[in-house]
């Protein structure tokens, strides 16, 4: 048995992209899709139109997800 050490480098990996890019490079994409979501469960959810409400309440039941 050997004894294996493992370092965490603050350099570029091989591709040129330092952990900050990529982390840097996620936000837009998860604020995208806070956006979407909040964007669907206010604009369907709270629908004056009849048949969407409906199919947003009716799913919400069937994910057993209390709603009145």
């Amino acid at each position: 048995m050997g004894v294996y050490m493992t370092t965490l480098s603050t350099k570029p990996d091989s591709g040129g992209h330092s952990a900050v890019d990529l982390t840097a490079s996620r936000a837009v994409p998860i604020f995208m899709a806070a956006l979407l979501g909040i964007f669907i469960v206010g604009g369907v959810g709270f629908s004056h139109i009849e048949a969407v409400h409906n199919a947003a309440h009716d799913y919400r039941h069937s994910m057993a997800f209390p709603c009145h």
